[in-house]
């Protein structure tokens, strides 16, 4: 299957797009089970959620719905197509902890100094929020908020992605169709009528797909859309901001041109990213290729 890049493992001599369609739809209906049955525990334990309040609650249980679709995609993967679920880390089937961390180190100050400038040119509403809200709140977006993340990643950027590339006999024609078709329904999926969300929401996945493409995997993805949802929240909580109006309001006029701050972070990784990666997208032949090197640098080294 496919020729070693990471959006073509599930290509093949057969389109199979009505099996790539099923693929999705499963991956999206999953995603809506998995939210109305946390709801509906997550109403019984806090009625505020009820009247569309927004609360620590009903954030845990936006972040859970969304960090399901990590093992749901593998799931989905495996059973449609036979390929193990661990080849959607990355083209080596594994996830590369060095990468996670090196982008981890890079990509966190443009995050922060990227928030701050939002914060300071476009402030949010501010709600009175009790001690332990603050605290439930920072708890959730500590710990389930890059889960989250990581999900829509393994979701959106590793099996759709994947699923719509291997629709086309080329390679860059499966990446071209890929990234249009997985952006339009991943900005789709937020359900936002405000022009410059959906135009964020569009250059997320866009960005994250090439830098899944020319890395060969997610890690750094998962780094970028991670870091800027977790501070985004943990800023939220400690400006005491409505996220009523943050989070829950997508209506037209909601945000503005300051969406055009986090889009410039995206951007600018992928830019690195291109820069790092000039000699072009990592395969599973080259992955392979150089951990071969290096094995025998290290033997080498040893005798």
């Amino acid at each position: 299957m496919g020729n070693g890049e990471y959006h073509r493992v599930l290509a093949g001599d057969r389109r199979r797009v009505g099996r790539g369609i099923l693929a999705i739809v499963l991956l999206l209906g999953g995603l809506l089970v998995f939210s109305a049955v946390l709801s509906v525990g997550a109403d019984a334990l806090d009625d505020r959620g009820s009247d569309d309040s927004y609360t620590p609650l009903t954030h845990a249980v936006a972040m859970v719905s969304l960090a399901l679709l990590l093992p749901w995609s593998m799931v989905i993967q495996r059973w449609l197509y036979g390929v193990p679920g661990a080849s959607l880390h990355s083209v080596l089937s594994r996830f590369r902890f060095d990468v996670f961390g090196r982008a981890l180190l890079l990509i966190l100050p443009l995050c922060v100094a990227a928030l701050v400038v939002n914060d300071y040119l476009a402030p949010a509403p501010r709600s009175v929020w009790s001690d332990t809200d603050v605290l439930w709140l920072l708890a959730g977006a500590l710990l389930l908020t890059p889960l989250q993340a990581a999900g829509e990643e393994y979701g959106f950027r590793g099996l759709m992605l994947r699923v719509v590339g291997g629709w086309t006999r080329g390679s860059r024609s499966g990446l071209v169709l890929g990234l249009i078709v997985m952006a339009v329904i991943f900005a789709a999926s937020h359900a936002a009528s405000d022009a410059w969300l959906n135009l964020w929401y569009v250059v997320l996945a866009i960005g994250t797909g090439l830098i899944t493409w020319r890395t060969g995997g997610l890690e750094i993805a998962i780094v970028l859309h991670a870091l800027w949802n977790t501070l985004g929240f943990v800023f939220s909580a400690a400006m005491r901001s409505d996220l009523n109006s943050v989070v829950a309001d997508r209506d037209a006029g909601a945000a503005a041109a300051t969406a055009l701050i986090p889009s410039a972070v995206v951007l600018a990784t992928v830019v690195i990213v291109w820069f790092i990666t000039r000699t072009g997208p990592l395969t599973a032949q080259r992955a392979q290729a150089d951990q071969g090197a290096q094995a025998d640098q290290g033997a080498l080294s040893r005798a």
